[in-house]
C-alpha cells in the first residue's frame, strides 16, 4: 500500500509571548507513517500537541526541525504548500467558522474557484461531493439553517469538491450532539471504506477512536503509543495515567478481570461484552 504521509524527527516550537519570552516546545521528534486509504485517530489530553501535529499535515504549520512529507511533498518547501492542501483537507472544530458563503453550493465551490478550476467541472465536483455526503437536497440553501452535523458534512463536501487524498479532523464532533457526532462519524467512514480516503481524526471520543485501524498517543509533544484500538487500550492503566480515558466497555472488562472473572481484557464494544458474558455463564 503507498504511503500517504511520513514524519522523521518532526519538532515544532514556539516562543511564548511577554517579558521573559520563554520556547515551548509543542512537538518533539515525532516519528510515523501513514498509508493512503488508512483511518488513524490521534488521541492526547488538551495541549499535549496533537492540535498543532493536525496543522503540520495540512502545512499550517511548518516544522521548525525535521521533516513532513504529503504524498512525497516536503512541507518545508514552500511551493509545496498549496499542492499540500489539495491533498490533505482539514475540517476544524467550529463547523460555523468554515462558511464561506450564503448558499450551500457556493460554500462547496469555494475551494475549487480559488484552485481556478473551470466553471463546468466545479459544477459537476460540488454535485457528486453533496451526493457523497447525503447533502445534495439541500444545495440551494442556507448554511445557517443547518444542524451542526449537516454543517460539518457541508464542510467535508468542501474538502471533497477539491478531490483530497486525505482528511484532516480536529475533533470536528466536540461541538455537536450525540446526533450530529453519529452523522459525521457515518460520512467519514463511508469515505474510508468505499472511497478510500485516507482519514487523519483527532478525537475525545473513545467511542470514536474505537473505528480506526491504528491510534498515535500524543503526550507533552512526544508519539508515546501507537497501535490498534486493542493494542492500546487494552493497557488501562497506562492510558489513564496519560490523561485519557478508555472505552466503557474496555473498563468493564478491567474491573471485571481484577475481581476474577475469566474475560478477555481487549473487549471494546457491547457487542463483544455481551459475547464474553455469555461465555462465562
Amino acid at each position: 500500500m503507498a504511503e500517504m504521509l511520513r514524519t522523521e524527527d518532526l519538532c515544532y516550537s514556539y516562543i511564548l509571548p511577554g517579558d521573559e519570552a520563554e520556547e515551548v516546545q509543542a512537538l518533539q521528534n515525532v516519528n510515523f507513517s501513514v498509508k493512503k486509504g488508512e483511518f488513524i485517530a490521534i488521541l492526547g489530553h488538551n495541549g499535549s500537541g496533537k492540535s498543532t501535529l493536525a496543522r503540520h499535515i495540512n502545512a499550517l504549520l511548518c516544522p521548525t526541525k525535521g521533516t513532513l512529507w504529503v504524498e512525497g511533498l516536503d512541507s518545508r518547501q514552500p511551493e509545496n504548500t498549496w499542492n499540500i492542501r489539495q491533498k490533505a483537507g482539514m475540517i476544524f472544530q467550529n463547523p460555523d467558522n468554515q462558511m464561506v458563503a450564503s448558499i450551500i453550493e457556493e460554500d462547496v465551490a469555494f475551494g475549487p474557484e480559488n484552485l481556478g478550476i473551470p466553471s463546468e467541472e466545479i459544477r459537476r465536483r460540488v454535485q457528486e461531493a453533496l451526493r457523497t455526503v447525503e447533502m445534495e437536497e439541500y444545495a440551494k440553501g442556507s448554511p445557517a439553517k443547518l444542524s451542526g452535523g449537516q454543517k460539518q458534512r457541508i464542510a467535508i463536501a468542501g474538502i471533497l469538491a477539491m478531490q483530497t487524498d486525505c482528511i484532516v479532523l480536529d475533533e470536528p464532533t466536540a461541538m455537536l450532539d450525540p446526533s450530529g457526532r453519529r452523522e459525521i462519524m457515518d460520512t467519514v467512514l463511508r469515505l474510508n471504506r468505499e472511497k478510500q480516503i485516507t482519514v487523519i481524526h483527532i478525537t475525545h471520543y473513545m467511542e470514536e477512536a474505537i473505528l480506526a485501524d491504528r491510534i498515535l498517543v500524543v503526550d507533552h509533544g512526544r508519539l508515546v503509543m501507537e497501535g490498534t484500538p486493542r493494542d492500546v487500550f487494552v493497557q488501562v492503566e497506562k492510558v489513564r495515567e496519560l490523561g485519557l480515558d478508555v472505552p466503557p466497555m474496555t473498563e468493564l472488562a478491567w474491573r471485571l478481570r481484577r475481581q476474577g472473572y475469566k474475560i478477555r481484557p481487549d473487549i471494546l464494544t457491547v457487542e463483544e461484552m455481551v459475547e464474553a458474558l455469555c461465555q462465562l455463564r
